[in-house]
């Protein structure tokens, strides 16, 4: 066997010194990376905290937010079945919820399926409202005769005019909770008043008391709509008007300084909330800011 010469002993020595260099070079890193935090990675682990606290807060909205839209859509339920005496139509909802999954951990595969799999949802879902507004339409045309007047006895009307509505409100004259069975509308002296659907004047109230001047419409179809406080009256008894005829101007009575509409709807004689009528004449922010202007105002004008 051939001896190893003095460059080869020097190459060798020089191998084994690089080898055992990277390979502390690697443990210290290892041991380093282990105990000790770049500034890079501290800044991550923030971020990462701060996104688990949000993430859990953002559940809790998500549930406080699901339980106001069941809320709201059994509110809707509720003022379907009293203007057309009907069940509200069945409507499969389809939430953002349903796309988001059980668990903590969201892939690129789960999007991909759950649209797959959502997809068929979305095509029933149109389709049941295509026949939901089919049965609708062909459910007003065989009860023409019933559909309720759904427009605004005051023109160009904002939410912040609507007071109390129907319930038990504080009376402004005998300082007690009394029940209050109108919508008041807030507007001044001399405004004019409207006719909400076409009907017939079934009766006109002259007094400087109570509800003040009073103007009742039939409408024919169970319904009736009470305009009172009233300045001049411009119908008479037995008179037919049409919708959004002018039929007076707001006033005051003696027991009632303050200017207002004092408006009612009755439906074979039992009363009903105005508010649920008007929504066909309001944007729907409009009409949701109304809705609670008149669930959280609890003290009446008259």
């Amino acid at each position: 066997m051939r001896k190893e010469t003095r460059i080869q002993r020097i190459l060798r020595s020089i191998v084994r010194y690089v080898v055992a260099s990277a390979s502390l070079s690697i443990v210290f890193y290892i041991l380093f990376a282990l105990f000790f935090s770049t500034q890079q990675e501290r800044q991550l682990q923030r971020e990462n905290s701060l996104y688990r606290e949000r993430y859990s807060r953002m559940r809790e909205k998500e549930k406080l937010i699901g339980d106001v839209v069941e809320g709201l859509l059994d509110k809707d339920d509720a003022i379907y079945e009293e203007l057309f005496e009907t069940p509200a139509p069945s409507l499969d909802a389809l939430t953002a919820a349903d796309l988001i999954a059980e668990s903590d951990s969201l892939s690129e595969s789960f999007y991909l399926s759950s649209a797959a799999s959502k997809s068929g949802s979305l095509m029933a879902m149109a389709h049941n409202v295509d026949e939901n507004f089919a049965a609708v339409f062909r459910y007003l045309e065989t009860r023409r005769d019933s559909i309720p007047p759904l427009t605004l006895p005051l023109k160009e009307m904002s939410y912040v005019q609507a007071g109390a509505s129907v319930g038990e409100k504080h009376n402004p004259v005998y300082k007690l909770p009394m029940q209050h069975n109108g919508l008041d509308l807030i507007a001044s002296q001399g405004t004019d008043v409207y006719a909400v659907a076409g009907g017939t004047v079934s009766s006109v109230i002259h007094s400087r008391r109570g509800l003040g001047n009073v103007i009742e419409i039939n409408h024919g179809n169970g319904y009736t709509t009470r305009y009172c406080l009233l300045a001049d009256m411009k119908v008479s008894q037995g008179q037919r008007v049409r919708g959004g005829q002018k039929i007076g101007t707001v006033g005051i009575s003696t027991s009632n300084p303050a200017p207002h509409l004092h408006f009612e709807v009755r439906f074979k004689g039992k009363v009903k909330d105005p508010v649920n009528y008007l929504f066909a004449s309001l944007t729907p922010e409009e009409y949701s800011r109304m809705l609670y202007m008149t669930t959280a105002t609890v003290q009446s004008m008259d």
